[in-house]
């Protein structure tokens, strides 16, 4: 067991570890999760942006800044930094320990919402059910693409993966010079 495990805190209770990742019931140390285990039977970890779609949609936006890179540099923080003026965002597909708090997509949203409101583009990319696209197309929403499912690329060694059984929505922020965003 990993000696972090079994410390206690000053007050004698829960572990160092948990006071660390401050998350759910059951705690675990960060490299048992899924983002370190892999995706599947090879235990690839399915995370890259195939090339293809990357220069396509770049094509098309013309951006200079990845909040999301990979790989990450040790001391960069996406959630934080301030952005470029035209984002590609790839966020984590799963909720991460950000600042000892556990953070999912809807930081990123917030996060791309609101660099939306100093007049900055994002294009944001993230796995939603095939009928919440049917419906934002039917309800007439825009800046909303199906890009289908994407097949991301292994960290490893570049190779394309199956997919993640979801298609990936593709959400346009555009600049809003006013600095007033959306009133969600």
């Amino acid at each position: 067991m990993n000696t972090l495990e079994t410390q206690t805190n000053a007050a004698g209770g829960q572990s160092v570890l948990t006071d660390v990742l401050g998350v759910g019931s059951e705690r675990m140390h960060p490299h048992a999760n899924k983002f370190h285990a892999g995706n599947g039977d090879d235990g690839k970890h399915y995370w890259l942006t195939p090339p293809d779609l990357y220069a396509q949609l770049d094509a098309e936006f013309h951006f200079d800044f990845d909040p999301c890179p990979f790989p990450k540099p040790d001391d960069f923080d996406g959630l934080t930094c301030e952005w470029g003026q035209r984002n590609y965002v790839n966020p984590p597909f799963g909720s991460i320990v950000h600042e000892g708090k556990k953070k999912g997509p809807t930081a990123w949203m917030r996060k791309a919402i609101e660099e939306q409101r100093k007049g900055k583009l994002s294009v944001v990319v993230y796995p939603v059910d095939k009928w919440v696209l049917m419906m934002l197309a039917a309800t007439g929403a825009q800046n909303i693409r199906n890009l289908g499912d994407v097949k991301w690329c292994a960290t490893e060694d570049g190779s394309a993966g199956k997919g993640t059984g979801r298609h990936i929505a593709c959400f346009v922020l555009t600049p809003n010079d006013q600095g007033k965003g959306p009133a969600r």
